[in-house]
């Protein structure tokens, strides 16, 4: 992973700005309806009482595993309208020495601005090396359970709906040993039961580790990922009465040569069933597609989401998908490595995608740095999907390597110009911005329920960085909190639209996407200017579709799905 062919990304820097120049970014839209321009975010880790202190277990001798962990999420876990914080860690190596055992953390939102770390009267400090969280109501009792996705075998707690957990793996028949990234929960069958997909990463082991001397120097660097084979991912089936099957192959999404970063579920041809995309580190992405009968179909080379637009392989680390152009389905973003550029994917609403990197002002801004996680949000409340990427690099001995890149970098925001385009505006965005560190998962939410979007960012080997969105709630607003009764519990897959004079805005129900994240499961919505929503509709799993009107802003809207389908328009 180190060692890119710096010419050729310099050669591709020089041709696209030409490309750039010649088409243009378009206008930056500052005087679009309800633009707001001094919205920041402030880092508010200290005053939050947060202390966690992420653990990679480095001691020089570079084992691939500590590189590129780990996430965090923000959940409800004790249903108290509250977003409270789950941090996935590391663990011990050979070489590495603690006084401690390191373990995960789960902090209580006490409402006021401030968590208290609960992890030992929960039961949930896994000691295992941990990457990735879901969160999900499997078991549809009403309260959300957690997975964890380790570098050895996977953890599943069970939420007991009095503040603590248990651990239920082997019962749930869930515990994949491999190196699990990512994982999500979605109903990919619309029976009512959240399903769970795993993203597992290369064939690495502490037994199979290599080293890997850059040059002919004494300079030992992270490995490059083709080193190791990949793994097949997991799709877990939910069975309805607390366990899972592996239906993987059968399901058609079994794929040895992947090595899976980020995934997102998402409707990608509206059809009502969920379909997923894999993002895949130097080796072609995927996109599996849902045929509806509880198989999937592999289209991504055909769809154009497989490579960049220039038919290149791409390092595939975090991902996300968004209506960025409110045209009603839903684009694909892939954060990827240094000297090559970010890539946004937009849906043409025919079964294909175009890489529209370059002309959106996605391109060039992103070649500097090193994205891991990236997601869309709204985080001004003018309607429309910008984008955040967290960045740090792999190797902290990049530096001897290449004195033009930095181990730790600064994150990114991009605001969404209301044209198609983005405009970096990571330097105007506050203090929380302007801090390097090794920055890889994030997760979104309003934790302090201000009604803007608040950012968790985890840090390697280091503390974490919640940043409080200051300015952001100048715009009116609207989330939605599912209930499903036919669907599953949380409504993940819905299909939320909105719609407020002559602006449609389409979001959907998911939880984990990103990288290793899971974010809050209410849907937002910023509107602008309206103080009022015309039409708020919703298309739940089960393909009901319930409708709202002449919704007031500002507010928490708490939607239980109708038992049948409501009569009427």
């Amino acid at each position: 992973m180190v060692g890119r062919y710096v010419f050729l990304s310099i050669l591709n820097v020089f041709v696209w700005t030409i490309v750039c120049s010649v088409f243009g970014k378009g206008a930056s839209s500052e005087h679009k309806s309800g633009y707001i321009s001094d919205v920041h975010f402030v880092d508010v880790t200290s005053e939050a009482g947060i202390t966690f202190q992420h653990t990679d277990g480095a001691s020089g001798r570079k084992y691939l595993v500590e590189a590129m962990c780990s996430g965090a999420a923000f959940f409800d876990y004790d249903n108290d309208g509250e977003l409270d914080i789950y941090f996935v860690n590391g663990a011990v190596l050979p070489g590495f020495t603690s006084d401690d055992m390191p373990t995960n953390a789960l902090y209580r939102n006490n409402g006021d601005g401030t968590f208290t770390d609960v992890t030992l009267e929960a039961g949930v400090g896994d000691p295992g090396y941990g990457y990735g969280v879901a969160a999900g109501d499997y078991d549809n009792d009403g309260d959300l359970d957690l997975y964890i996705t380790n570098f050895g075998p996977n953890v599943l707690y069970r939420n007991n709906g009095n503040g603590t957990f248990t651990d239920v793996t082997k019962e749930a028949n869930v515990g994949d040993a491999k190196w699990g990234v990512m994982a999500a929960f979605a109903d990919y069958d619309n029976d009512g039961c959240l399903d769970l997909f795993v993203g597992n990463y290369v064939d690495f082991t502490l037994e199979n580790h290599k080293e890997c001397r850059f040059g002919l120097g004494d300079l030992i660097l992270y490995c490059h990922p083709r080193m190791y084979n990949g793994q097949p991912d997991v799709l877990y089936h939910n069975n309805g009465d607390g366990t899972f099957t592996d239906v993987t192959k059968t399901a058609g999404v079994y794929d040895p040569s992947g090595k899976a970063m980020g995934l997102v579920f998402s409707d990608f041809n509206d059809d009502g069933w969920l379909d997923l995309y894999v993002a895949n580190d130097t080796v072609r992405k995927f996109l599996y597609m849902n045929n509806g009968d509880g198989t999937f179909t592999e289209i991504g080379v055909r769809a154009g989401v497989a490579y960049a637009g220039d038919g290149r392989v791409q390092a595939g680390m975090g991902t996300d998908s968004g209506d960025f152009d409110n045209d009603g389905d839903f684009d694909i973003f892939v954060a990827t490595y240094q000297e090559d550029h970010n890539t946004l994917y937009r849906n043409e609403g025919n079964g294909f995608f175009t890489d529209v990197t370059f002309s959106a002002g996605m391109g060039t801004e992103s070649y500097a740095y090193l994205g891991f996680a990236a997601l869309f949000l709204d985080y001004d409340n003018d309607g429309d999907l910008d984008l955040f990427v967290a960045n740090g690099h792999i190797d902290n001995d990049i530096e001897k390597v290449d004195k033009n890149i930095s181990y730790a970098q600064t994150n990114q925001l991009f605001r969404n110009n209301g044209d198609g385009t983005f405009t970096d505006v990571s330097a105007q965005s506050g203090e929380g911005l302007q801090v390097k560190k090794v920055s890889r998962g994030i997760a979104v939410g309003d934790y302090d329920n201000d009604g803007d979007l608040d950012l968790l960012v985890t840090n390697r080997a280091s503390l974490p960085t919640l940043l409080r969105n200051e300015g952001g709630n100048q715009n009116h607003w609207l989330q939605v909190k599912l209930v499903g009764t036919v669907s599953n519990r949380d409504g993940i897959g819905a299909k939320i639209t909105v719609v407020t004079g002559s602006r449609v805005q389409v979001r959907e129900a998911k939880g984990s996407y990103g990288y290793m994240g899971q974010n809050d499961l209410r849907v937002h919505f910023g509107l602008g200017n309206a103080s009022e929503v015309d039409l708020v509709q919703i298309r739940w799993p089960s393909g009901i579709i319930q409708k709202l009107k002449n919704v007031v802003a500002d507010q928490l809207l708490v939607v239980k799905e109708p038992s049948k389908r409501p009569e009427g328009p």
